[in-house]
């Protein structure tokens, strides 16, 4: 079951929109008012430049009371996290899951480091599909390995080292 369903709080205030390639399907859900979402074409260019190889990708930006739901029912954590990615199938032709933002962490968060909403919502795109791609980052080793790839992908689409002090 994909955890866009599982959410749930498909409401009158959810937006739903959809881009279709013919190697990318990418539905983007909008579940809150609070900040400004981006555009499915943002998304849809965060995720090509992150992707390598077809994907079926759900980007959910979510609430702080969402996010905090969905952090303690599926990571034990009882705080609402900036992004969570959910993954359904990985193969070397296809990637297949869900990532979750949580747009008022991410607007917090932007502020209180001094970048740029857009940048972060950038960021944190491309970490979550870095993680539907089985890349992780407990681990020193594996930290600096998932760095460096977000900041050459990042790098390619105009965004500063989102690591820089």
């Amino acid at each position: 079951m994909r955890a866009s369903s599982l959410v749930g709080n498909r409401g009158s205030s959810d937006t739903t929109r959809r881009a279709r390639s013919q190697h990318l399907a990418i539905e983007l859900q909008i579940a809150t008012r609070a900040v400004q979402a981006p555009t499915v074409g943002q998304i849809r260019r965060w995720v090509r430049a992150a992707l390598g190889r077809q994907g079926e990708i759900t980007v959910r930006i979510v609430g702080a009371a969402e996010a905090r739901r969905l952090n303690r029912r599926y990571s034990g954590h009882d705080y609402a996290t900036n992004v969570l990615s959910f993954a359904y199938a990985l193969s070397a032709r296809l990637v297949h899951g869900d990532i979750v933002l949580c747009g008022p962490v991410i607007a917090r968060e932007a502020r209180d480091r001094g970048k740029s909403v857009d940048a972060h919502f950038a960021h944190l795109t491309v970490h979550g599909l870095l993680h539907l791609q089985g890349h992780e980052h407990s681990g020193s080793r594996n930290a600096l390995r998932m760095e460096a790839l977000e900041k050459r992908i990042l790098g390619k689409l105009g965004y500063p080292d989102p690591y820089a002090a």
